[in-house]
């Protein structure tokens, strides 16, 4: 039953995108644009209206009572910030977005920022200041960089990343001296400089639930390549290829679900949509931002996500009813990509007024009109940001490609146009890693293997009486008795190689650990052949080899290469990843050389320098005489029946390995 009538607030592309959605809801009967732009005219069940301004509010509750409009769609903040969700509410028109208390969240940076700092959100590091002089010293005395952000509403453009001091001091003018923002720039707020990769999710809140739409990655600069001033967004893509499950919990843990719960706390819940701008730094996600609205053009790139029995309509009223629990959410598992057709000369000054034409764009493929206008049946410019064409496809690649494409048969015309030619160009640098191998190293460790295989016969042939040691084994015993001394000892050898260590050395200018680390290599070599070492004694080994059933020096090789060493050819090690602490570093050198989890354990050790094989009544005593000796133990897998062509060692959950 169509028994919703909107008003919708707003003339950009957000709104545009609003429109479009909502007018696919079969409880909607009609939406009133104020003022709308030329693609909510066209669009069905739309009607634009500029007999009433957008930020009369009076005048729109009037509006609103005369049409029967029983739903209130504020788009842009500043009618959110200046309250009015409460001239609706006194009315009793549900209206979706936060009251005039709430939307300080975006209204003030250092609300926000005081906000943040009280519930434990993690955030950058920063200080608010009113006063020029101040403000100035402090970019003076401080050794990192930072970020200067005028604390009220300034068109999106209030936000500031200087290069230099200079730089930093010349905004601050700007904002708190010359006014460029008006009051906006009566204070700033000051905050460290965070690196990582910037992310935005838009959330649902009815003041206790949360559903949030699929992070994206919008492009601020202006030109390709993150180059020039800052602009309103050039384009934006979805989801992005650094978003894990993991990561979206924790954005909810750390983050969403205190905000929440914190403006409850205040007293001043907040309902509606929440946008947070997000940096994903080394040591976690970090807010940059709140806006109390829908973003522009995430609106444009994550709405389309949204499955065709997920009813927008429904969702806001949930909002502003309390019950988001209760209501259908599902988003298609696609890829969308958006990309912004700007004026000449935007972000600085450009034309308007000048005629354009849209043509149908391809199956896929949605044209979402932000700065555009109708004037006698002839489409015009009428904004800095005029116009985006968004695709939706199986993959992010499909999706950028699709948009591009459009764009290349004219389905969008108007003399001056610019857009980026680089949208999702930071998913596609990652996506474009070769991913890492020891063997591109210069170390193939399968080469090597196949060679020892064809030269085993021919070594073995020159043993002699006594000597046990196989080639591959990185150590031998050698039984003097079987050699004509009676009563001698049993000696051990291991020799090893330096290998890419060397190269390491040779890059690094830095020799004098080489020996260090090669003698410490032998040395474990040996005490696992049971041995004790010259002059250099395993102490925490030694006192419990008698309950050892083997030993494993994890080396080169990892886990998967030297874990069979010790094993006879009827037995396989199952070892279960996550069983043990695994040291930063590892998750560092993976990231940073897109390694796969499966040759990380057959180049690395992984954090296990030692795999030592007990019986399992033995486990707990053996364990805790290496921990008397200062050592962590790990129980991380068992020996299981080795089947006929299996590996001698298998690492389980690899998957997991994010």
């Amino acid at each position: 039953m169509a028994d919703l009538r909107i008003l919708l607030i707003g003339n950009g592309g957000r709104e545009h995108a609003l429109a479009w959605k909502l007018s696919q809801s079969p409880r909607v009967e009609a939406i009133f644009a104020v003022p709308g732009n030329g693609g909510t005219a066209t669009c069905p069940k739309v009607t634009n209206v500029s007999s009433v301004s957008a930020d009369d509010f009076p005048a729109l509750v009037q509006f609103a009572q005369s049409n029967g409009v029983n739903l209130a769609v504020p788009g842009p903040e500043a009618p959110l910030v200046d309250g009015v969700e409460g001239f609706f509410r006194k009315a009793g028109i549900p209206c979706f977005g936060p009251s005039k208390e709430a939307a300080r969240l975006e209204g003030s940076k250092t609300y926000s920022k005081d906000f943040m700092k009280k519930y434990n959100i993690p955030t950058a590091a920063y200080e608010n200041f009113s006063d020029y002089n101040k403000a100035v010293a402090y970019v003076d005395s401080v050794n990192h960089d930072v970020v200067i952000k005028a604390t009220g509403l300034a068109a999106g453009k209030g936000v500031i990343i200087p290069q230099t001091k200079q730089e930093a001091k010349d905004a601050l003018k700007e904002i708190m001296v010359d006014k460029a923002f008006g009051d906006a720039g009566d204070e700033v707020v000051i905050e460290e400089f965070l690196q990582g990769d910037e992310l935005s999710v838009l959330t649902f809140c009815d003041g206790y639930s949360i559903r949030s739409l699929p992070l994206a990655q919008d492009h601020k600069r202006i030109f390709d390549g993150d180059q020039g001033p800052n602009t309103g967004g050039m384009g934006c893509y979805a989801p992005t290829n650094i978003t894990t499950p993991e990561l979206v919990q924790q954005i909810d843990r750390d983050i969403l679900e205190p905000t929440i719960s914190g403006m409850r706390k205040e007293k001043q819940p907040f309902r509606g949509v929440l946008f947070t701008g997000l940096m994903i730094t080394p040591n976690g996600p970090k807010v940059l931002e709140y806006n109390v609205r829908f973003g522009d053009p995430e609106t444009q790139t994550v709405l389309p996500l949204l499955s065709a029995d997920t009813d927008l309509a429904e969702i806001m009223l949930a909002c502003t009813g309390g019950y988001l629990d209760n209501c259908h959410l599902s988003v298609e598992k696609k890829f969308s990509a958006t990309v912004v057709l700007a004026a000449g000369g935007y972000p600085g000054s450009y034309a308007k007024g000048t005629p354009m034409t849209v043509q149908t764009p391809p199956a896929g493929s949605t044209i979402f009109h932000a700065g555009t206008k109708l004037e006698g049946g002839q489409l015009k410019t009428s904004g800095g940001r005029v116009i985006a064409i968004n695709s939706v496809g199986e993959s992010l690649r499909a999706a950028v490609d699709a948009s591009y494409a459009a764009l290349a048969s004219n389905v969008i015309d108007f003399e001056g146009k610019f857009y980026r030619k680089d949208i999702a160009h930071r998913a596609f640098r990652d996506a474009g890693k070769v991913s890492m191998t020891y063997a591109q190293a210069g170390v193939d460790i399968q080469a090597g293997n196949d060679f020892v295989e064809k030269i085993k016969k021919a070594v073995a042939s020159t043993k002699r009486a006594g000597a046990s040691a196989e080639i591959g084994g990185f150590g031998g015993e050698v039984d003097l008795s079987q050699c004509g001394y009676p009563n001698a000892p049993i000696l051990v050898g291991a020799i090893d190689g330096v290998g890419t260590k060397l190269m390491i050395a040779q890059a690094m200018k830095k020799h004098d650990t080489v020996g260090i680390d090669l003698v410490a290599m032998n040395v474990n070599d040996l005490v696992v052949q049971g041995a004790t070492p010259l002059k250099i004694y395993v102490k925490s080994l030694l006192p419990v080899l008698g309950n050892i059933k083997g030993l494993a020096h994890i080396t080169g090789g990892g886990l998967l290469e030297n874990v069979p060493r010790m094993l006879p050819d009827s037995l396989a090690a199952e070892i279960a990843y996550g069983t043990w602490e695994m040291p930063p570093v590892f998750q560092w050198l993976k990231a940073a050389g897109n390694v796969a989890p499966a040759e990380m354990c057959r180049t690395f050790n992984a954090g296990i320098g030692m795999v030592v094989a007990v019986e399992a009544s033995q486990v707990e005593s053996v364990a805790s005489a290496l921990r008397s000796a200062d050592e962590r133990v790990y129980t991380i897998g068992k020996l299981v029946r080795r089947q006929a062509g299996q590996p001698g060692c298998v690492v389980e959950n690899l998957e997991s390995w994010a």
